[in-house]
């Protein structure tokens, strides 16, 4: 038997899918494709978000926070959560810290190593992080380590995370192939960013072996490769859906940890990663392919839950 086929009985692909065949996958509602704005830092950016989508008429599903819930205040926290349930929009909390925040000399010689849960103080850190998300309503988290993954998965089967609490996997924590995505469906996944740089044929191939929603980039931030594919959209929507299609933004500073001696910033990056999603859909529309999306407040989103709702 070869590896290839030894793969194959594994019920993975045995190569990557050049042939980018169509993924019959889908969001709960039905939908191919979601839109979702990173580096979403508080209440203001998330004010910034909504005033351009709704003056460049851009439905955004989700938005996702770099700084780590610890770096909000419970009042801003309450404020997000509450602004988000309004939207019916999902906001995804960041779990930190990670290795370079730390005192870890690892981290600064490999960038690998930056965003791992380092020792068992900063799993706690993390795994805290989730709960404290979790009591302000909020119903995802993004996690950039496989064991704060793995304990996080235990936290909600045991009941110490609400049961719809959802694990969004950081592209800090590389899913570079199938065999690595399944591995983090099985740990608890709900959402799989993958790596920046993977081909269409790679993202198919990793389509085949995983049922939850991919999470791709379809501009980089710098620090993770700085990349344009905005005209690979269809394709990409096409070959990975459910798919939520991802608007970082180049050329801009790494902001991370953000705060109000930074919110100019912060707030200017927000409106710029809306309109390169304005940008995106208009490619779309002048393709002629024309996926589904979900309406807002749609199934499998985590709204945040506030006392209100």
């Amino acid at each position: 038997m070869t590896i290839r086929d030894f793969l194959r009985s594994t019920g993975l692909p045995a190569d990557d899918l050049r042939d980018l065949p169509d993924s019959a996958k889908r969001f709960p509602d039905g939908a191919q494709y979601r839109v979702e704005i990173p580096s979403t830092e508080g209440p203001r950016c998330l004010e910034a978000v909504l005033e351009q989508a709704a003056a460049l008429d851009v439905r955004v599903h989700r938005v996702s926070q770099g700084s780590g819930v610890f770096m909000q205040t419970d009042a801003e926290l309450d404020e997000l959560a509450a602004m988000a349930a309004d939207a019916t929009i999902e906001v995804s909390l960041f779990a930190r810290p990670g290795a370079a925040w730390g005192l870890s000399a690892t981290a600064r010689a490999h960038a690998g190593f930056a965003a791992a849960a380092r020792g068992q103080e900063q799993l706690v850190a993390n795994v805290e992080d989730c709960l404290r998300a979790a009591q302000h309503g909020f119903r995802s988290v993004l996690i950039a380590d496989v064991g704060v993954l793995a304990a996080f998965g235990e936290a909600r089967a045991a009941g110490v995370l609400p049961e719809e609490m959802q694990a969004k996997v950081s592209v800090m924590l590389p899913a570079a192939n199938a065999a690595s995505a399944r591995v983090f469906e099985r740990l608890g996944a709900s959402t799989i960013n993958l790596p920046t740089d993977l081909t269409l044929a790679q993202i198919a191939a990793i389509r085949t072996v995983v049922d939850v929603p991919l999470d791709v980039y379809v501009e980089a931030p710098d620090n993770v490769g700085g990349f344009i594919r905005h005209h690979e959209i269809p394709e990409l929507i096409r070959v990975a859906s459910p798919v939520y299609v991802k608007f970082g933004l180049r050329n801009a500073p790494d902001v991370y940890p953000a705060g109000t001696h930074l919110e100019a910033t912060t707030v200017a990056l927000s409106r710029e990663r809306v309109r390169r999603a304005r940008l995106g859909l208009e490619l779309l529309a002048r393709s002629g392919y024309e996926p589904s999306t979900s309406e807002l407040g749609a199934a499998g989103l985590a709204v945040p839950v506030t006392k209100e709702t």
